[in-house]
């Protein structure tokens, strides 16, 4: 179906409506055509014939008021004809009626509807005076030149949108003060050259006193006066396609403010201000609400609440403006007060305090000692005393630098038993999680977010969209690992005839010792972080002209002890200290979890309950999934890959599924140890099934988006299938069949990163938050700067990650293995 508008001149020195037939020979013309594509269009186009097809009418020669047009609205002369006044090119008042048939005619909710729409057209127009140079539609601005030069111009809406479309056509041009004025008042939105009128709310007398001083320089052209206002923001281009920062700069103010470096000095000082603004947009053709952040270079006798006074004053009827909040930047937090960094200094202090005992007292020991081949044998000759302080020297040792970071950057050969693929799936997970999350570091600080939607719709953003699978490739190794490693522990215990009697009293203080290990191997590092992490928000949300969404300078002081017992995952988003730290949770959750399955699997007469345990659970978490999907309403779209945050994103009955795959994993490989024999039609199927599984999970959700049902079965599914096509890698890896698979990921190379991953999963986001952050103004999203900053995230995250794992995951690490294995059967080892 098609709607044509045209729009015809009025006389313009009566301002009455000329008769058509008179007129018609010299009068502009344009249509503007409207495909209805809406199948409820096409089924009453069927019924009713000419359904919303304009066509011009001629009203008496009267003079257009508001009463006159009531009467034809209400009353039309036919029952077809319903009319409605409608400007034309030369943007007075003209005339245009709706042939709509029996559709306004009749009384249908639908058709009451659109009468009621029309009314409210016919109000508007009459209230305006004359036309604007261009239209807003659906394919960008056409211009009023556009009109007299274009026979027509095609678009696609449904049928409820067809009167709407028409309506903001007809008020784009009867409107002067609607489309180019709406450009015009965003030129004039917060420019000080039309702050002179605006200077009378203030209540301060002083702030009062340095802004008139302020205007009459800038309208006098001092040097100063228009520094400070090249040093505040403006409107700027890309409004309209998600620019919502209006910066000036923070840095050139304070340097302007500066009067001892400053070539024109200052009346008064001033000080910088950024200031959240919610503006409703409302008469382009999809009304918004939008956010603005506004940087102000004004008077430091100005406070905020004057600066709030100031831009509510540019507040109009036609336009609903908000001022949120007014902050000074930088504010008053000082990093050097704050408790945390103190306690992060003393820290720091003392471990190199450590480090400066351990590197003397550990040359003395040495010359006791005599070292051969790696192996360390006491001097029988002269045997050494030992020394009262032999425990804590030993305590001490494991802060050693040098050792724990020779061990760290080793490359030597592993085991043949080790699961060496491992190591590569570590390293390109975490460099996965990275570049997502450099996307989102840029698209918040980015000044044309449309390039967002632009971004999106690539078919390979699909694997930025869908990086979720890479967190669960590392719930995949945690369960394989745990699984086989627990196993093999119980044989050698089963192997050694001097081990006593397993008791249920025994697994639970096994079961006990395995769970303070973790915490303790965990902990450390992860409250480090998140001190860290607290102060560098603090910082952000201080000194930075941005607006950090996350807000963990609260939360992090309130709920810290909610990641410190790893439960953290089970409250609100908008409790949350380090977001990204509900893996961490899960994952320890898994292993609690896990273990306490394993203490009965290592047991022959309970094995088959511990297995039929490990199913109940895997079938539990898919119907747990499946059923809070439906309830919600889940929809799987490329654009939001975090929906359902609380309900299902970061909980563990959505993420359980690959950690029992990879239990599942680790005890096959225990169970089949060594090189298995497959037919190679079974490997080829394998390995074809296993991509086609990966390339599906992450490129299946294609441009468009999944049903309800389907986005259901596709959240229950999905997690648990990346966890079996990583399981067929992984074994076959193991069993010789990976090929070149198994050649890249067990480079001996990735061993290093590979033990650096959990730290860098800490670190990273704080990384991104300071630097980002420390921007005086936004950037330009583009795939090339995200590439490079992607690059830059994931070199320095590991630099920080090593520096970290130094100073609290290594030493505790060694600890343990002091604590835990035999004096008699722990080698020694020397600081050098």
């Amino acid at each position: 179906m098609r709607v044509i508008a045209s729009f015809l001149s009025p006389n313009k020195q009566t301002g009455k409506i000329p008769d058509l037939a008179e007129q018609s020979h010299n009068v502009g013309e344009a249509n503007i055509e409207v495909d209805i594509t809406d199948d409820t269009a096409t089924q009453i186009a069927h019924q009713e014939m000419d359904v919303c097809q304009t066509q011009v009418h001629v009203l008496p020669d009267a003079e257009l008021t508001p009463e006159a047009v009531d009467d034809y609205i209400s009353e039309p002369e036919t029952a077809d004809d319903v009319f409605v006044p409608k400007p034309g090119p030369s943007h007075s008042k003209a005339d245009m009626s709706l042939q709509t048939g029996s559709l306004l005619t009749q009384n249908t909710p639908r058709k009451t509807k659109l009468r009621r729409e029309l009314l409210k057209v016919k109000r508007r127009v009459l209230r305006l005076q004359s036309a604007s140079e261009a239209i807003p539609t659906k394919q960008g601005f056409l211009k009023q030149c556009d009109i007299h030069l274009s026979s027509e111009l095609a678009a696609i809406v449904k049928f409820n949108e067809c009167i709407i479309f028409i309506k903001h056509i007809f008020l784009a041009l009867a409107n002067k003060e609607n489309l180019l004025p709406e450009m015009e008042w965003f030129g004039k939105l917060y420019n000080h050259f039309y702050w002179e009128n605006q200077i009378s709310v203030l209540e301060d007398e002083q702030c009062r006193k340095h802004m008139n001083e302020y205007i009459r320089g800038l309208r006098n052209g001092t040097s100063w006066a228009s520094k400070m206002f090249d040093a505040s923001g403006h409107y700027s281009s890309q409004f309209f396609f998600g620019n919502d920062f209006w910066l000036g700069s923070s840095t050139l103010c304070e340097e302007l403010g500066n009067n001892e470096t400053s070539t024109d000095p200052l009346p008064f000082q001033i000080r910088f201000y950024m200031a959240r603004i919610r503006i409703n947009i409302n008469d382009i053709l999809t009304p918004v609400t939008r956010q603005l952040n506004i940087g102000e270079c004004l008077p430091k006798s100005c406070k905020p609440d004057d600066i709030r006074l100031l831009m509510l004053h540019e507040k109009s009827q036609a336009r609903s403006l908000n001022v949120i909040d007014v902050r000074p930047v930088p504010g008053s937090y000082c990093v050097f007060d704050d408790g945390t960094l103190l306690f992060i200094y003393g820290l720091i202090v003392l471990a190199t305090v450590y480090y400066l005992i351990i590197n003397t007292f550990g040359k003395k020991e040495q010359h006791a000692k005599h070292v051969h081949n790696n192996n360390v044998e006491e001097q029988k000759s002269k045997p050494v005393p030992k020394m009262r302080g032999e425990k804590l020297s030993n305590i001490l040792l494991c802060f050693c630098f040098t050792t724990n970071a020779q061990k760290i950057l080793s490359v030597d050969r592993v085991p043949d038993e080790a699961i060496k693929c491992i190591h590569g799936l570590r390293f390109f997970s975490i460099a996965w999680i990275i570049m997502v999350h450099t996307y989102l570091e840029v698209f918040a600080v980015g000044d044309n977010k449309t390039m967002r939607t632009v971004t999106e719709r690539s078919f390979l953003y699909q694997t930025v969209s869908n990086a979720t699978f890479s967190v669960d490739t590392f719930f995949f190794i945690s369960g394989t690992l745990v699984t086989m490693l627990y196993f093999r522990t119980a044989q050698r215990k089963q192997t050694n005839q001097s081990t006593t009697k397993t008791t249920f009293k025994n697994s639970f203080l096994h079961y006990f010792s395995l769970t303070l290990y973790r915490f303790l191997r965990l902990t450390p590092a992860y409250l480090f972080v998140l001190g860290v992490n607290e102060l560098v928000l603090k910082y952000a949300h201080n000194n930075s002209v941005f607006s950090p969404a996350m807000i963990d300078h609260i939360t992090c002081s309130a709920y810290w002890w909610r990641n410190a017992l790893y439960i953290n995952n089970f409250f609100p988003q908008t409790e949350f200290c380090m977001l990204w730290s509900w893996y961490i949770a899960n994952d320890t959750q898994f292993y609690l979890l896990a273990i306490f399955i394993l203490a009965f699997a290592v047991r022959n007469n309970y094995f088959k309950w511990a297995a039929a345990a490990v199913l109940i659970f895997l079938v539990t978490s898919w119907i747990t999934t499946f059923v809070i999907a439906m309830q919600y309403n889940y929809v799987a779209r490329v654009e939001e890959p975090f929906a359902l945050f609380d309900q299902l994103y970061d909980k563990p009955w959505m993420r359980i599924g690959p950690y029992l795959v990879g239990m599942a994993t680790g005890y096959i490989l225990f169970r089949f140890d060594g090189k298995i024999k497959l037919p190679s039609y079974v490997v080829v199927s394998g390995w074809i099934l296993a991509v086609g599984l990966v390339l599906s999970l992450v490129y299946g959700l294609g441009k468009g988006e999944l049903v309800t049902p389907v986005s259901a079965i596709y959240a229950t599914f999905g997690h648990t299938s990346w966890g079996l096509a990583l399981a067929w890698i992984t074994v076959s890896c193991c069993w010789g069949y990976g090929g070149p698979v198994n050649s890249l990921l067990g480079f001996r190379g990735f061993l290093p990163l590979s033990r650096l991953t959990y730290c860098a999963y800490l670190i990273h986001p704080v990384i991104m938050v300071f630097v980002s952050f420390q921007l005086d103004g936004p950037i330009h999203i583009h795939n090339h700067i995200v590439l490079v900053t992607f690059l830059g995230n994931l070199v320095t995250s590991f630099l920080l990650a090593f520096v970290v794992s130094i100073a609290f995951e290594a030493p505790v690490v060694q600890l343990m293995k002091l604590l835990l294995v035999p004096s008699s059967k722990r080698k020694e080892e020397s600081c050098q």
